[in-house]
């Protein structure tokens, strides 16, 4: 078995990004960062794929998490685990 890829989509400054990050470090997982304030592209490559415009944006493999309240309650939950272990 191995994890997944986990790619969050972030803004500089932007507290939920950082708490998300936070809670990704604390398990132990890598991440993808992906500045959407540097590259129109990449803003819009988010929008499509997530269908929000806010951040951040997380994906776990291919499935779209959501946002950090998104992520904290998968946590809270005890299903944040499942998702960062493939089958």
């Amino acid at each position: 078995m191995s994890n997944p890829d986990v790619l969050v989509y972030y803004a500089p400054f932007c507290p939920y990004c950082t708490w998300a990050r936070q809670l990704l470090e604390s398990k132990g997982v890598g991440y993808t960062l992906i500045n959407v304030n540097e590259d129109a592209a990449h803003r819009q490559e988010m929008e499509e794929r997530s269908q929000r415009n806010t951040v951040p944006q997380i994906f776990i493999g291919d499935h779209h998490v959501g946002g950090y309240d998104d992520l904290s309650a998968l946590e809270q939950q005890g299903d944040l685990d499942r998702l960062l272990v493939a089958s």
